[in-house]
């Protein structure tokens, strides 16, 4: 489950942010997760307790923001909404689609004290 190894990486930019910044708890975590990420968001959830164990994050909540997947279809140039990175465009059913969006993972805003 690599969704644990993310959270730790996140737990681990919070507390550079908190040294630079500092501040000393996180109430609340808001991470922005594209569909097309490769990111369990279920497993997220349920390894961010885990990873914030014993840090600065330690009983914040996490807040996933989901971005959806588009893409740009080279032949009809519609930008069109994907589920999938190899999706095919639906409106000429051209493959492969140019990925524009969803496939990022990024902290969007941490609500701290």
């Amino acid at each position: 489950m690599h969704e644990l190894s993310l959270c730790e990486s996140v737990i681990e930019l919070i507390e550079e942010q908190a040294r630079q910044q500092c501040f000393e708890r996180v109430k609340t975590v808001r991470l922005e997760i594209g569909a097309l990420a490769g990111v369990e968001i279920e497993a997220m959830l349920f390894s961010f307790d885990a990873a914030a164990r014993d840090s600065l994050a330690e009983g914040a909540k996490l807040d996933i923001i989901r971005i959806a997947g588009l893409a740009i279809c080279p032949v009809c140039e519609k930008q069109v909404e994907v589920s999938a990175r190899f999706d095919v465009c639906p409106d000429c059913a051209h493959y492969p689609l140019q990925i524009v969006a969803g496939e990022e993972m990024r902290i969007k805003e941490l609500e701290v004290q």
